[in-house]
């Protein structure tokens, strides 16, 4: 028996969510930040039980329900494909000296009379240059704060321009979890999300760049900045030059011309892997322990690094744990979170439940503001109760999907929406795993510099502004109104 879409109620409907959201809530209460390890996963599973046991109470069969949950796989799987490359990507570009030698030339802009802008800067290159908010700020973000007490600056301005630059980098770098999980739930590619993205983040850094050069005239920092340790440590360890550019610029150039993701992402972890061997032999002979670089031992140096974990140490301990590639193996905790939320996802399809949902959202939404509204709305609620912004990103991804399809909408609408809203306020939610994690690595409380991480709000506002005015708002056939 097939699935009804007008047999199930809304409280019915609504029903599975509700369970998931209070049991990932407690979940996370009880696993931190480590739950997304995989306890959330299973919770997921949960879900999806429950949703199927509501779907057999309205007489909805077993095939039905996993036939479903198969399409949702299978339309994932390019996704799937994109994750595990990203992890090989990150392997070879930090063993080349790419992401190492990013850092190097960022400090290098580091000046007192700018600091907060170059604060900003320098995150946002690093969080690009790795994908992830959360190591940028255990790393380079550390040493910031550090920089500014030491000149006078309140250390929540300096934590908000950390947390600015860190979740700018974090949208926007295809290294990141939630830049591939949301085009994931959206039913979009990776590289349309990141340049459809564009056109929200550059103006929400725009006014975030203006907002700290303002804020660094009305708090002048007094003294000198030194980044000299770590820039030395850099150099100690890895052969730092220009023209490990090439690599991410190429890719880059790829991307504008849109090479299809999975070849451009390989033919980057190839020259990256290629530049490891031309300017880093002594890191890959040390990575595979041995002393004089031979085939097998560069051959073992460079798949660790693309496949397993990885770990550079360098005189400094502030880089180490940046220095570090889980490569595609460090994938695997997001793969399986989003094949978890397909299962899920696919039995509220095949029971009508996400159906229902949806055409109820859409009469209390009926216009395309409305309906983006309701979307950041959904998802800043995810972040408040499911203190998780994977959580925030999956569940109202699966929930709205439909709705957009409905309006006409193309699929990156709701994938840069999740984005603009989901990603960047789990830092400013204090029981969120985002916000107490950054609370606790850089030392200020999350309402402290909540008044400061100015991209993290500036980008829910921009992206309702956008929808409000009818800007950039892309229709399914490719136009733009």
């Amino acid at each position: 028996m097939t699935s009804s879409k007008t047999g199930i109620g809304i409280y019915a409907s609504l029903f599975p969510v509700v369970a998931i959201v209070g049991m990932l809530a407690y979940n996370v209460h009880v696993y931190g930040d480590s739950a997304v390890g995989g306890s959330n996963q299973f919770i997921l599973l949960l879900g999806a039980g429950v949703a199927a046991l509501v779907g057999f109470w309205h007489k909805v069969s077993y095939e039905s329900m996993i036939s479903h949950v198969s399409g949702n796989l299978k339309s994932t799987t390019g996704a799937l494909l994109i994750l595990l490359m990203v992890g090989a990507l990150s392997g070879a570009w930090l063993i080349s000296g790419i992401i190492p030698s990013m850092i190097y030339y960022g400090l290098t802009i580091l000046n007192p009379a700018i600091f907060l802008p170059a604060t900003l800067l320098i995150c946002s290159v690093v969080s690009l240059a790795t994908g992830s908010s959360w190591s940028t700020s255990a790393t380079v973000g550390i040493a910031l704060i550090g920089i500014g007490k030491a000149i006078g600056l309140n250390e929540a301005i300096v934590a908000g321009a950390v947390i600015s630059g860190a979740y700018f980098g974090d949208k926007l770098s295809p290294l990141s979890d939630t830049t591939n999980l949301a085009p994931a739930m959206a039913g979009t590619d990776l590289f349309t999300h990141v340049r459809y993205m564009v056109l929200t983040t550059v103006p929400s850094y725009i006014v975030t760049m203006l907002a700290f050069i303002v804020i660094g005239f009305v708090v002048p920092p007094s003294g000198t900045t030194d980044a000299s340790q770590i820039m030395g440590a850099i150099e100690g360890t890895f052969r730092v030059t220009p023209w490990l550019f090439a690599v991410p610029a190429l890719v880059i150039f790829m991307i504008v011309r849109k090479t299809q993701p999975l070849i451009a992402l390989m033919i980057g972890t190839l020259l990256g892997a290629a530049f490891a061997l031309i300017f880093q032999p002594q890191v890959v002979a040390k990575l595979a322990g041995v002393e004089r670089l031979g085939f097998l031992s560069a051959y073992k140096g460079i798949m660790d690094a693309m496949t397993v974990k990885t770990a550079i140490a360098t005189s400094s301990p502030e880089l180490n744990d940046l220095f570090s590639s889980k490569g595609m193996k460090g994938m695997l905790d997001t793969v399986w979170l989003i094949i978890c939320a397909m299962a899920f996802g696919g039995i509220m399809e095949a029971i009508g439940a996400l159906h229902k949902i949806s055409s109820t959202l859409l009469r209390m939404a009926s216009s395309v503001f409305g309906l983006f509204a309701s979307t950041a709305a959904s998802c800043v609620a995810v972040n408040l109760t499911a203190s998780d912004q994977y959580l925030a990103i999956v569940v109202p991804g699966k929930m709205f999907a439909e709705p957009f399809r409905e309006k006409g909408l193309a699929p990156e609408n709701l994938s840069r929406t999740l984005e603009d809203t989901g990603t960047v306020t789990s830092a400013l939610v204090p029981w969120n795993t985002c916000g107490a994690y950054q609370a606790g690595v850089l030392g200020v409380a999350t309402l402290d510099y909540l008044p400061y991480a100015v991209f993290n709000y500036v980008s829910p506002i921009m992206t309702l502004i956008f929808a409000g005015f009818n800007i950039k708002i892309r229709r399914l056939g490719g136009h733009n109104t």
